[in-house]
């Protein structure tokens, strides 16, 4: 048996989601600039609730699956981190080249993160079970939602960034498990 290629699997799942990211920027342009944080946070946790309540239920409602779901908690992380560095905006000020810009200069520091984890922690989340990644990203939302009422201020933790970046990692280990065991929709 072959050992898998992290890095490349990481990188056609990242291309996967900016590939959605693109075709919603080609509907919608960079509306997206207008949410604040608090809100981006909000968006993230609606959609790791849906998974956990797909993976405990077993059912979907509206047909679709948990893999969509992990592509747009991927991109709402991405999304987070460029509001964050950027600050909101009261309408679309970038231009969807732009938009993509800057997706890809996260996508490439979320990358290089999970690179140096992988390293230390030896592809320990090749153990894990999907549900462990989306129980890790509702307890990083949580922390990011303390972390927002108390002003953005930790006294030892890292800040709301680094746990948009960790949610989008464990997202695209959850994109990557669920890719290899078929899951397509």
């Amino acid at each position: 048996m072959t050992t898998p290629d992290t890095n490349r699997q990481f990188d056609e799942a990242l291309r996967r989601c900016r590939d959605i990211f693109s075709r919603k920027l080609e509907d919608y342009g960079a509306s997206w600039r207008i949410l604040r944080p608090q809100a981006v946070t909000d968006q993230l946790f609606i959609k790791a609730k849906r998974i956990r309540t797909l993976e405990t239920t077993g059912e979907s409602a509206v047909g679709e699956g948990i893999l969509p779901e992990f592509i747009a908690i991927v991109n709402y992380s991405i999304v987070g981190i460029i509001q964050l560095e950027r600050g909101f905006a009261d309408g679309k000020d970038i231009t969807p080249a732009e938009a993509l810009d800057l997706y890809d200069t996260v996508a490439a520091r979320a990358r290089a993160l999970m690179t140096a984890k992988n390293h230390d922690y030896g592809e320990a989340w090749r153990a894990m079970r999907v549900l462990s990644y989306t129980d890790l990203i509702l307890t990083k939302i949580e922390r990011t939602k303390e972390i927002e009422d108390n002003n953005g201020r930790t006294t030892v933790s890292e800040g709301i960034d680094a746990n948009y970046m960790d949610m989008l990692n464990y997202a695209v280990f959850g994109i990557i498990k669920l890719t290899e065991s078929g899951e397509s929709c």
